[in-house]
């Protein structure tokens, strides 16, 4: 069997789904099969990542070169069908939601993170972006497979996309290798010297989108300052660390993180990192006392298992895929409400045995995401295609 596979996201590593494409790869580049792999690239792999004989690499670009939109368009829609055919696949792999609609004598297995673009259509603020999703959503509507990161996208695929419950199986993602390994003492002093930050902090992030709700976040702070000046907490509120950097091309849909700390008078308490390397981001979570993300929707929630995975107590919203992943342990708040965020956030500054029992709890719910079950189930669907 001849198996292509759109790793197009091995080129961002950093991403979300850049961190799926690479574990993934590294995971089934290790396992004995006697099955052919094309990896369809536009970029070649990172050097970490070995491939054994039974591995090509098919790396290509139209002409239309701007990693924009329309790129996306005629690499994933028009370019990747034709080389997949051309190279002869049994089965094509997409690791994520794209246009890609395969000829009818080849398996197509679609990835599906989320569809935030159906869910909330102001994302979808100008032609090009109608265009593209337009596309995958009827891509989505004839893949033969589809792996759901969560139940509550495979809810979302059933009441949103009217897809049959059948085609879809719900297959969980992990975190970056990085996130599971031990860090030197050495190691943690370099990064955090390095942010110019001292350990304890109030951690929060994950992107500036305003669905990812910093901003609910940094209203919550400064009401908890607020209320420390009227009743006196018997301890110092830590410096809020925010990670993640303001995208003009998300505008209007970004929190403006910086301009709000000046209108709150929070320059001083509110630390911002902007884009931070990946390699760092173990000492930034593991450095903090608790991670805070309350977000109003996720397809899975990555950024509360790498926290949960480092060892930090993690507060997150009761809200879509949140609790699958987080169980009981994390804290949940209400995303809509700052006062109730700043509460949370209160009871886990406050009690430091509620931070022991959740980092606890964290670190064995982690346990039950693994490369070693996605990969299995993806090859388990291939064969019975």
């Amino acid at each position: 069997m001849k198996i292509g596979i759109n790793a197009s996201f091995a080129r961002k590593p950093g991403s979300g789904i850049g961190q799926v494409t690479t574990n993934f790869l590294k995971k089934i580049a290790q396992q004995k099969t006697d099955a052919e792999f094309v990896l369809y690239l536009e970029e070649d792999l990172p050097a970490d990542i070995k491939l054994p004989e039974n591995f090509t690499k098919h790396i290509f670009l139209p002409l239309w070169r701007r990693d924009d939109l329309v790129r996306k368009i005629l690499w994933e829609k028009y370019g990747l069908p034709k080389m997949v055919k051309k190279d002869g696949c049994d089965v094509l792999l997409s690791l994520y939601q794209c246009p890609t609609v395969t000829s009818a004598d080849i398996k197509h297995i679609m990835v599906v993170h989320d569809i935030v673009p159906r869910l909330f259509p102001e994302y979808l603020n100008n032609i090009r972006k109608k265009i593209y999703w337009a596309m995958t959503e009827r891509a989505i509507g004839r893949a033969n497979k589809i792996l759901a990161v969560s139940s509550r996208t495979e809810k979302d695929l059933i009441t949103q996309l009217g897809i049959a419950a059948q085609k879809i199986t719900v297959n969980y993602i992990d975190v970056d290798e990085i996130y599971k390994k031990n860090i030197s003492e050495k190691t943690i002093s370099i990064v955090l010297k390095k942010y110019r930050l001292k350990s304890g902090y109030i951690l929060a992030g994950g992107g500036m989108e305003v669905r990812k709700n910093v901003e609910g976040v940094i209203r919550a702070y400064a009401s908890l300052l607020e209320s420390n000046k009227k009743t006196h907490f018997s301890r110092e509120i830590p410096k809020l660390v925010i990670y993640g950097k303001l995208l003009p091309q998300l505008a209007p849909l970004a929190v403006d993180a910086e301009k709000l700390v000046r209108e709150l008078n929070l320059t001083k308490q509110v630390c911002l990192l902007g884009m931070t390397l990946q390699t760092d981001m173990p000492v930034i979570f593991s450095s903090a006392l608790m991670f805070v993300y309350p977000s109003h929707y996720e397809g899975f929630g990555l950024p509360v298992l790498e926290a949960m995975n480092t060892g930090t107590a993690v507060i997150t919203a009761k809200n879509s895929s949140l609790p699958e992943v987080g169980l009981d342990s994390v804290l949940y708040c209400n995303s809509d409400d700052v006062s109730d965020i700043a509460m949370v956030m209160k009871n886990v500054l406050l009690n430091s045995e509620l931070r022991a029992t959740l980092v606890r709890r964290g670190k064995e719910r982690a346990l039950n995401f693994s490369w070693e079950k996605f990969s299995s189930k993806i090859f388990n669907i291939i064969k019975s295609l």
